[in-house]
């Protein structure tokens, strides 16, 4: 018999998704043996009724845990905990993860490396930059110190430094030790890149917001972007590569990253209402959402007057009129990452170099004024309509 439901679902302090706190929770029980394979979980009713969380909230928490492989449905018997393969005793010893931060993207990027890792009984030594580079270089060299067997990082790219950004990979790859990057390659450089890396198709991303926006039926969609070196280039490709497919004008509203307040705001609502736009794909959430309070100060609604894509699904779902977002596969990123690495450490030279893509996926909701039934379709993952 599995424990008092009444131990499981503690409240967190945390301030972030209800769903994402409700699959943490969960996801910490099974990891940590509390729920074992095969065990039965509570039904969705159960589980609503106890946490006072809605039946779509909890419906999304157990539809996490299914993507990440640690629940399985069984079409009239319920939810159980995956059968997991037997866990191999490590050979690999310790690898060495450096991110940006562990709140907000990287939160879940960090779930998918230590599930795998841990799943082969890798340890990890982690440290964080900050975005800056100087920190990076001591918390480099901290992880190193510990002896690691090879290192995952996210570089601290910088916008318009295209040399020093490859300088630094180059010292990179100088270590004596494996190195794959995470969410940082060097497409400047085309097939001359000699990384190993796992990042996300921003630029499939871009296009497949287009997409959706072009089947709702508008015709004139602007861009809001937000310059950051290492996820802006890919956005705005995506969307030139669907405006040229389409014959449309590309409409585009650039603005440094951390610039945005709701004057900024304002002044990009009249320029997309200067050239006629009824939709908008906007980086990231934060400007999406001061995109909707500029529109609603106008009496302007979202989406009947202005549909809205957001990018990146970190906030997005707590924004006032929740956002339509494509979300970048995180968990899968920080997972496929792992793989990669832990490929490296067992094969040696003798291991292909991979670099490897993950497209995001769109998350319907309700800014962009698709219907219900498509928003369903989404979240079971038959993909956004054409």
């Amino acid at each position: 018999m599995g424990p008092s439901k009444s131990s499981v679902w503690s409240r967190s302090g945390r301030r972030g998704l209800k769903f994402e706190e409700l699959a943490s929770q969960l996801r910490s029980q099974i990891l940590s043996g509390t729920w074992t394979p095969g065990t039965k979980l509570p039904t969705e009713t159960e589980l609503l009724q106890e946490t006072g969380l809605s039946l779509t909230t909890v419906r999304r928490a157990y539809e996490a845990l299914v993507q990440e492989g640690l629940v399985t449905r069984r079409r009239g018997a319920g939810s159980f905990v995956s059968e997991r393969r037997p866990v191999r005793e490590a050979r690999q010893g310790r690898v060495g993860i450096l991110i940006p931060e562990t709140a907000l993207y990287y939160a879940k990027v960090l779930q998918g490396l230590e599930t795998t890792l841990a799943a082969r009984r890798v340890s990890l030594t982690l440290a964080t930059t900050n975005y800056k580079v100087e920190q990076e270089r001591e918390a480099l060299q901290s992880i190193l110190a510990d002896e690691v067997r090879g290192v995952i990082v996210v570089p601290t790219f910088q916008a318009g430094r295209a040399q020093e950004n490859l300088r630094r990979v180059e010292a990179l790859q100088r270590l004596k030790i494996p190195v794959v990057l995470l969410e940082r390659s060097l497409p400047e450089l085309g097939a001359a890149d000699p990384s190993e890396h796992v990042i996300s198709d921003h630029a499939g991303g871009g296009f497949d917001a287009m997409q959706h926006l072009l089947g709702l039926g508008h015709e004139r969609i602007g861009l809001v972007l937000r310059r950051v070196p290492y996820t802006a280039p890919g956005i705005r490709a995506g969307y030139r590569t669907a405006c040229e497919a389409d014959g449309l004008q590309e409409i585009v509203i650039a603005e440094e990253i951390g610039a945005w307040n709701a004057e900024r705001a304002d002044r990009a609502l009249s320029e997309l209402l200067a050239h006629g736009c009824t939709a908008a794909l906007v980086f990231g959430d934060r400007e999406a959402a001061l995109l909707e309070a500029a529109a609603s100060r106008r009496d302007l609604t979202v989406p009947g007057d202005l549909a809205v894509v957001s990018y990146d699904d970190e906030l997005a779902e707590l924004a006032e009129v929740p956002l339509s977002a494509m979300s970048p596969a995180k968990f899968h990123l920080g997972a496929t990452a792992a793989e990669v690495m832990l490929r490296r450490l067992e094969n040696g030279r003798s291991s292909p170099v991979l670099q490897v893509k993950l497209r995001p996926h769109l998350v319907v909701r309700e800014s962009c004024g698709a219907s219900a039934f498509e928003a369903a379709r989404t979240r079971r993952g038959e993909g956004a309509p054409r």
